[in-house]
């Protein structure tokens, strides 16, 4: 687990990563945000899926033993805001921001304007095994929007390779088989998703869906983007959690 204390604050956030990143790409929205204790886990060697899991709620755990005077908020993108919405509905939160988030990222033929088929997960993780490289590397390009290619935008993300083979293969066995449909009623806490309105990965159907089905969700669309919504717009993004937490 990977820590970034500013000062003394009211509130934690503990950042949950998307798959094949290093929590490294949250590192401009943190620092904008110096009034929080920030925490993140780092999935990068996590050799199975149940390892990923067990470090999600190892880091929870940790934070809660620690007695925290304030809230504790958990920030999720991608597969980092799946697991995110898993421990919320464990109840090891008092608030989320959710990144590009989908409460079941495999999905049938009917609602793949909500996520992606089985059979194409199952297909990356078998080219992960023969050409991690180019698998990587084409889920990247599935990120961005033309526009935001054009803008190069993508050169801001960390460079390709920072996870091992096995960790890529947990993190698509997460996404395969993790469901959190039937428990978002029960996440009773304040949720802010932010999303891309033309995001190819996790579609922004995801994001109406849980926008509609949790109790006390915000949700924020970012228009014309594509996966990575908080990506150069950190300062507009820091602003709008922070006015949203302060109203809570």
């Amino acid at each position: 687990m990977n820590s970034m204390i500013h000062r003394e604050s009211s509130s934690t956030i503990l950042w949950l990563s998307g798959w094949s990143m290093p929590d490294a790409v949250f590192d401009r929205l943190r620092l904008l945000l110096p009034e929080y204790q920030h925490l993140s886990v780092d999935y990068r060697e996590a050799e199975t899926p149940e390892k990923m899991l067990l470090q999600t709620e190892t880091a929870v755990n940790y934070l809660r033993a620690r007695a925290l005077h304030g809230p504790l908020l958990i920030a999720g993108w991608s597969l980092g805001a799946l697991l995110a919405l898993r421990l919320a509905a464990k109840g090891f939160a008092d608030g989320l921001v959710l990144f590009a988030a989908t409460a079941r990222f495999t999905r049938s033929k009917e609602e793949i304007d909500r996520g992606w088929g089985d059979a194409y997960v199952r297909k990356m993780m078998a080219g992960v095994v023969q050409d991690r490289l180019a698998v990587e590397s084409k889920f990247r390009q599935l990120m961005f929007t033309k526009a935001e290619w054009a803008a190069k935008r993508g050169e801001s993300l960390p460079l390709i390779g920072s996870w091992t083979t096995p960790a890529l293969i947990a993190g698509l066995q997460i996404l395969r088989s993790e469901e959190i449909l039937s428990q978002l009623q029960n996440i009773n806490y304040p949720v802010l998703l932010v999303h891309g309105t033309e995001d190819q990965i996790c579609p922004y159907g995801a994001g109406l869906e849980l926008m509609a089905q949790l109790p006390k969700a915000k949700l924020f669309p970012i228009h014309a983007c594509g996966h990575v919504p908080f990506l150069g717009r950190e300062e507009y993004i820091a602003d709008e959690l922070r006015r949203w937490w302060h109203e809570q």
